[in-house]
């Protein structure tokens, strides 16, 4: 199984550099992609991002495959205008806390952001067969049993 690249590897670097490329380049586009555009704000000729990068492609699905246990996630604080970053409990009808006092008036910018701390987080090791969970849907979860 292939590992998530170890800080301060080329291979990390330019995942970085990949993910805030497609962040500039999603800049006017409404919600998020990591996806580049030709011309940026154009999502007419999309190229490069999760389409074009393997290894983009797979820490992205790893970071989503994380439990939702305190996961980091956008809020919106002002209706298209502030976001923040939250943290979530993974207990259901506790509310995420946000994990720090800045406050962004990009939509996109936050999200390469939480990469960025999301990918400090991540275990190397994460995906791995021997780190398999079978989910956060647990028969003893309150989930109702069908």
């Amino acid at each position: 199984m292939i590992s998530i690249p170890k800080k301060g590897t080329p291979e990390r670097d330019e995942l970085i550099r990949l993910h805030k490329e497609c962040v500039e380049s999603m800049k006017g586009v409404a919600g998020f992609s990591v996806l580049k555009c030709e011309t940026p704000g154009d999502t007419t000729v999309v190229t490069g991002g999760v389409h074009e990068h393997p290894v983009l492609r797979r820490v992205l699905l790893r970071m989503r495959g994380e439990s939702p246990k305190g996961k980091l996630i956008v809020i919106c604080t002002k209706i298209d205008a502030e976001w923040r970053i939250g943290r979530l409990s993974g207990v259901r009808g506790v509310p995420p806390e946000f994990v720090n006092d800045k406050i962004y008036t990009d939509e996109q910018e936050i999200q390469h952001d939480i990469f960025l701390m999301r990918l400090d987080e991540l275990p190397e090791t994460a995906g791995n067969p021997e780190n398999f969970e079978e989910g956060w849907k647990h028969r003893d979860d309150n989930w109702p049993v069908t």
